[in-house]
């Protein structure tokens, strides 16, 4: 072992071999695949410099152990001599018996606990990342200077959020200023923070998943202190009665990734529709609940500590947003009203939001190359532009008639008819074709009279539909027998209407045929539609060559 090269295959192995462990086990202690060990053991590809010394800290501490084990078990701790002195009033004489290594790793780790006194950085030290000014920046003068932290950090996607989640926490832990930290994240992202919270930050996050919560209460007891959870597990029945229980000690610190799910909105007649993940939110935050849940829901404590992680937090919608603040400050932000009242400085301290054009190297030098945003116009063609103003007109009717009526699934149905036509000609003739067989179910229900004006009126009114373009992203889905969320999702929202008799279900599905013929004739034109020829033309330009795009429609 010591005459091998570290990084060498043959360091490696003979690590691995020494600490008894399997290529598996080695990797998931490095936060690496089991191919990536295997390469290394057969010289394939060497470790990175990150990885050596994670390597070199694991060697450490197997030399360390093994002297340990060759002086006897009588050396293994420092102690103190027998109870005949202290019997006898005499003061214990220091004790110089104990294996010199272990003396120095527990002075050591004493000297550890105080090192933020003497170096302002120190978990950029401890931690296995080279930090970049702007994450310096928000850790050590936005937020270790709060003593009560209530932060929704909205940099750029890519200027490292978790990175900086990670360093805050690890700063927090380590100035012994928190204790309990729940980390809660979408479901495809609870992988990605594990993996860094281990490998980065030597933080061991426990997972708890829906399976934990059926025997046993995972947010209590060992391994509780930190957690980390998905936001649809919490929120579900039995995850959520777990963190309830009496026996669950309150979390100092809450952490929510991509926060802008966390969706609320204000309907005309002054009501609220709030997810169960905003739900969830209110609950761990202390805000009083916009929308109560059925049944009624309770936490008996709420976490001092708060921070939203999310680079979309405005979305163009203004009360999720304030719906986001009043997070942060449920006292101060009670109404809409106090939030536009809401003093700048004070906003300046729990809000950070920096683009990519702003950060740079710590020789002055931008880190992400300039972006260039250009709106790319187009003509429609005369059929298209026919299906475009009768199709907005058939909106626009339905859309307010269910406002007054404050129907919200079948406002949705006319919002995603809407994205169906901007999406492409196809998609709203399938969602045209949705819409028509509905209807035609409601009438017939009509017909053979299972279906009455009341029913009707009743079942619409309770129908509720999640939006879950609003809610997630295309990663983010599940699928059910071959079709994916938003697609069953679509299928449900096509069956709301504003509707209310039987004649007023005859005059939108004439309405509904009149668009799906002529979405046919636009289609069945031969024509290249003009938005796709005009992106074709965009990524055939000779001034884009070699570019990343990225597109929005």
């Amino acid at each position: 072992m010591a005459a091998a090269i570290p990084g060498s295959a043959e360091w490696i192995k003979g690590l691995r071999v020494e600490l008894a462990l399997t290529q598996s086990q080695l990797a998931d202690r490095l936060g690496v695949t089991v191919v990536t060990v295997s390469r290394w053991e057969n010289g394939q590809s060497r470790p990175n410099r990150l990885a050596i010394k994670a390597l070199s800290t694991l060697a450490a501490a197997a030399a360390t152990s093994s002297r340990a084990m060759l002086t006897g078990s009588q050396h293994a701790m420092v102690r103190e001599p027998a109870g005949v002195y202290s019997a006898a009033g005499v003061p214990s004489p220091p004790d110089f018996r104990a294996e010199p290594d272990l003396v120095r790793l527990f002075v050591e780790g004493e000297r550890l606990r105080y090192g933020h006194l003497f170096s302002p950085i120190f978990g950029t030290e401890t931690a296995i990342i080279d930090p970049l000014p702007h994450q310096i920046i928000a850790v050590y003068q936005a937020m270790l200077s709060q003593p009560r932290l209530r932060m929704l950090l909205a940099d750029d996607a890519g200027a490292g959020k978790t990175i900086m989640a990670g360093l805050y926490i690890r700063e927090m832990l380590s100035r012994h200023l928190v204790r309990r930290v729940l980390i809660v994240s979408p479901a495809g992202l609870v992988g990605n923070w594990k993996r860094e919270m281990r490998t980065l930050f030597s933080l061991y996050c426990r997972e708890v998943t829906g399976f934990d919560c059926r025997t046993d209460n995972p947010f209590a007891g060992a391994g509780s202190d930190l957690a980390l959870v998905s936001i649809d597990t919490l929120t579900g029945e039995r995850a959520f009665e777990r963190l309830a229980q009496a026996d669950t000690m309150p979390y100092d610190l809450v952490a929510f990734d991509e926060a802008h799910k966390l969706a609320a909105m204000r309907n005309a007649d002054g009501t609220y529709d709030t997810t169960e993940r905003y739900k969830l939110a209110e609950l761990l935050t202390g805000a009083e609940p916009l929308q109560q849940s059925r049944p009624p829901r309770h936490l008996s404590w709420h976490a001092p500590h708060l921070l939203l992680l999310t680079a979309t937090p405005h979305m163009g919608k203004e009360f999720p947003y304030y719906a986001l603040w009043r997070l942060l400050e449920p006292n101060l932000l009670r109404t809409a009203d106090a939030f536009r009242s809401f003093p700048s400085e004070a906003r300046a301290s729990r809000f950070l939001r920096r683009t990519k054009e702003e950060m740079v190297y710590f020789d002055g030098t931008r880190i992400y190359p300039s972006r260039e945003s250009t709106t790319a116009s187009y003509e429609l063609s005369r059929l298209e532009q026919e299906l475009y103003d009768e199709l907005t007109s058939y909106v626009r009717t339905y859309f307010n008639r269910a406002r007054v009526l404050n129907r919200s699934a079948a406002r949705l149905a006319m919002s995603v008819l809407q994205r169906r036509a901007a999406s492409s000609t196809w998609a709203l003739l399938r969602s045209l074709e949705r819409r028509r067989d509905r209807l035609d179910e409601y009438i017939a229900a009509f017909a053979s009279r299972e279906l009455t004006e009341e029913r009707l009126a009743a079942e619409q009114g309770r129908l509720r539909v999640r939006d879950l373009e609003a809610e997630m992203t295309s990663d983010e889905e599940g699928a059910e027998d071959g079709q994916e969320e938003r697609d069953l999702a679509e299928q449900s929202a096509m069956g709301a209407t504003a509707a209310v008799t039987l004649a007023e279900l005859e005059a939108e599905r004439l309405q509904v045929v009149g668009l799906l013929d002529l979405a046919k004739r636009v289609y069945d034109s031969g024509e290249e539609e003009s938005k796709f020829g005009k992106l074709r033309e965009v990524i055939e330009d000779a001034r884009f060559k070699g570019e990343k795009l990225l597109i929005f429609t």
